[in-house]
């Protein structure tokens, strides 16, 4: 299952080589900086063998990324810097933070409005109301 956040953003996205993919959250849970283990791991491991880009915050496990991937990915400290230019935005820890964005303020920043959520705490708002493309993990999109 490790694979699917990727296998959502190719869907959505085709040919990921050049795309600016967003990520919140690198931890494997919230309130650790443990990322041994993490579905974070395996989508930006993906992304750069594709080509793509990643732009990444997470409250606490962002210096542990920065030391294991060096230059290959830039770790932000605000979460919205992270989205500017996106062309997907993907929730990977659920984060306090993460749970009731500024979605207008997203659709402004990204590319592309694309949100792949993948522990599902956005399924319950109207983002295709919002202009959103979205999908969850076994959630079809509102």
């Amino acid at each position: 299952q490790k694979g699917i956040l990727v296998r959502k953003l190719r869907k959505h996205l085709g040919d990921l080589r050049g795309k600016r993919i967003a990520v919140w959250g690198i931890a494997f849970k919230p309130k650790t900086d443990d990322i041994r283990e993490s579905p974070a791991i395996t989508l930006i491991d993906s992304v750069i063998a594709d080509g793509g880009q990643i732009l990444a915050h997470d409250p606490i496990a962002g210096r542990n990324a920065k030391a294991l991937y060096k230059d290959e990915i830039k770790i932000v400290d605000d979460q919205y810097e992270a989205t500017e230019g996106a062309d997907a935005l993907v929730l990977v820890t659920e984060w306090r933070p993460y749970q009731s964005p500024d979605f207008e303020r997203l659709k402004d920043t990204m590319t592309i409005p694309l949100l792949i959520d993948g522990r599902n705490i956005w399924s319950t708002y109207p983002l295709k109301g919002m202009g959103f493309s979205y999908e969850g993990v076994g959630v079809i999109g509102k």
